[in-house]
């Protein structure tokens, strides 16, 4: 009856951990394409910042 039990806790932990790494693994793909996203955007706007703003020295 006890190894029955053993088996049953060990196939619990297991599939926590399979799923919390399907999670993790989700997340982190999903943390890579937004930060790509980011990026681009932030190349965006520094382009047409120096596009847009004349900078004059104060000499």
């Amino acid at each position: 009856m006890r190894s029955i039990l053993k088996n049953q806790k060990g196939q619990g932990i297991m599939e926590y951990v399979i799923i919390s790494s399907l999670v993790g693994i989700c997340c982190l793909v999903a943390v890579k394409q937004f930060g790509g996203v980011v990026k681009e955007r932030i190349e965006e706007m520094k382009e047409r910042v120096t596009k847009e703003i004349k900078v004059t020295s104060s000499r």
